[in-house]
């Protein structure tokens, strides 16, 4: 059985991604969260990382899980309840957990979005979307009825998106930011697109795309954020010859 030291794909892993360099929400903790007792023989990728998702990266007998939404984001003291059989899972299976959020959002080929700017067919993505002084989303010129943009979603997150047909029947500067920025409705027109891809957003959303002339498609958060664990999982596997496996627990938001 192959095996690799965790050091050697951290380092591997925070170089690719630019860890350091990424601006993110402090919550993200980017990076190596958890380390087990310091090799790796199979990973495991899963979009958030829980209760849940570790008992099943346990099931698949990995030693490291890859993740996007990582620990974190709330406060995790004190340690009792599930968070305290969380964390004794952990230490119990020797399971190290490694967290990317923004720096693979954004990344040029592993990213969420370039990745699902792939998997919907649109070509030529530029920079998009400035945030914490860097670009984290994508823009692509095309000429596409929005019935067809819908139907290229659909496909490339394996769901009906939510349509708001606020904006022209015709397609022509797309913006692609996987996962939660449906508040930034005014952002995204501000930059010049006329229709606009994002996982969620709120209920009043609806009636601002409306006033702002902006076609939105939420696709879902969960949906729209499983491609980058992907792509860094198996871009993983290939580099240190590990096997891998996606684990999928749709939270269907």
């Amino acid at each position: 059985m192959p095996t690799t030291a965790l050091h050697d794909i951290v380092r591997y892993s925070d170089r690719l991604l630019r860890t350091e360099e990424v601006n993110d929400y402090g919550g993200a903790v980017n990076g190596l969260q958890v380390e087990n007792r310091g090799t790796v023989t199979r990973i495991a990728a899963a979009v958030d990382a829980s209760l849940s998702t570790i008992q099943l990266a346990i099931a698949a007998r990995a030693d490291l899980l890859i993740v996007h939404h990582g620990l974190f984001w709330s406060p995790r003291q004190p340690w009792t309840g599930k968070t305290c059989e969380m964390f004794r899972l952990l230490m119990d299976s020797d399971l190290a957990i490694y967290s990317s959020h923004l720096p693979l959002d954004l990344h040029p080929k592993l990213g969420n979005n370039v990745q699902l700017c792939t998997a919907m067919g649109l070509k030529n993505p530029k920079p998009f979307f400035y945030d914490k002084e860097q670009h984290i989303g994508l823009q692509v010129r095309a000429k596409l009825s929005l019935e067809e943009v819908k139907q290229r979603l659909k496909i490339a997150v394996g769901g009906e998106p939510l349509v708001i047909p606020g904006g022209p029947a015709i397609c022509r500067r797309i913006g692609i930011v996987t996962g939660g920025a449906g508040n930034e409705l005014k952002r995204a027109v501000a930059e010049g697109v006329d229709t606009f891809i994002t996982g969620e957003g709120a209920h009043w959303t609806y009636a601002l795309a409306e006033e702002l002339g902006l076609n939105v498609l939420y696709g879902g958060h969960y949906a729209t954020e499983t491609f980058g664990v992907k792509a860094l999982a198996r871009d993983l596997s290939q580099r240190f010859g590990l096997p891998w496996s996606f684990l999928d627990y749709p939270t269907g938001l």
